[in-house]
């Protein structure tokens, strides 16, 4: 793939906008959730060095997100007038352009999706309205399985179609569709029926990636944590990982975080214990390959799924998980 030849086409495009309306929908084909550098991104399994494709890639996204920003100033200067061919200018029209900033768990999705492509990483993304088949059966959650009960699953028509519980159902869909070896990463928003308060909401976000390699060891999965870990908080961060039950994976671990607001001392949003849960992790059960056609005697891997808004919580220092759905515009904008 040319990049150099679609940051050239695409600066082009950029170039002939002539209205904000005109430059959305530029926007849109390049960085929407369906766009060009997402459908690239998807692609970079298939290239003989995907550390250096993800770099690139990365490069291009800021390139094409400088060009859109720069005409936006211009484009946003003078705007037509509906009753005149007339140049309008917005400052004598007296006209004030509010200028948004990225939502918080949107700057914390963008730092992990740089950081997993850096690592070679493909982004996936699947349904939120899910089947039982993929949102349990294939995950070792048959119907009798006891665990279901640990998720106030939302239905839409029960007992098979509901919105997913958990990122894992697309780690099910990566599972079926691709031949191993891969990485993969996907963020995505969940929903159970649950009490809110100050850690808990009944819409959240997950962010999930999974490992099929041969040899893959909980070693490589501590340590791909580890680096999350520091990357988003720094070197001084305090974790622990404690051996847990999932179902999808043999054996688990909960990773957890020394509690961001009391520092270990406990508080209300730590629940006194002094840490934050802040997912679950494991190798990979042999069940779970076996359903989607992968033989466990030649592959192996790990998967994670961790609370998207409780790292971006301790991310921001923000106390109050409903803030993040709450419509609030008033966080202070932040920069990647």
């Amino acid at each position: 793939m040319d990049l150099k030849k679609i940051l050239n086409q695409s600066k082009s495009k950029i170039s002939q906008a002539k209205t904000q309306a005109d430059l959305e929908k530029i926007r849109i084909e390049i960085l929407g959730r369906n766009g060009l550098i997402n459908k690239l991104f998807s692609d970079i399994k298939n290239q003989s060095d995907p550390k250096s494709y993800g770099q690139q890639l990365n490069q291009l996204k800021t390139d094409l997100e400088i060009a859109l920003k720069q005409k936006l100033s211009s484009v946003g200067a003078i705007q037509e007038s509906p009753t005149s061919k007339k140049p309008l200018s917005i400052t004598n029209a007296n006209i004030t352009q509010k200028v948004g900033h990225l939502h918080p768990i949107t700057i914390t999705e963008r730092l992990l999706n740089n950081l997993f492509t850096d690592l070679g990483f493909s982004i996936y993304h699947g349904p939120e309205i899910e089947t039982d088949e993929y949102c349990f059966e294939r995950l070792n959650l048959p119907k009798d399985h006891p665990a279901r009960d640990l998720q106030d699953s939302i239905y839409i028509d029960e007992p098979e179609i509901l919105l997913r519980t958990q990122t894992s159902s697309i780690e099910a869909r990566l599972l079926a569709a691709e031949k191993p070896p891969f990485r993969v990463a996907f963020p995505g928003k969940v929903y159970r029926n649950e009490k809110v308060n100050k850690s808990n909401h009944f819409i959240f976000h997950q962010y999930q990636a999974v490992v099929v390699d041969k040899n893959v060891t909980l070693k490589d999965l501590f340590g791909t944590m580890d680096l999350m870990f520091k990357k988003l908080y720094g070197s001084k961060s305090v974790t622990r990982y404690r051996v847990k039950y999932y179902p999808e994976v043999e054996p688990g671990v909960g990773p957890d975080m020394q509690c961001f607001s009391c520092h270990g001392s406990g508080c209300p949003i730590c629940k006194g214990a002094g840490w934050i849960e802040m997912g679950g992790a494991g190798i990979i059960h042999p069940t779970v390959l076996q359903k989607a056609g992968i033989d466990p005697t030649v592959w192996s891997g790990f998967a994670f799924g961790m609370g998207l808004d409780r790292w971006t919580m301790a991310k921001f220092n923000i106390k109050d998980i409903r803030t993040l759905t709450g419509g609030n515009i008033a966080y202070t904008p932040h920069k990647l």
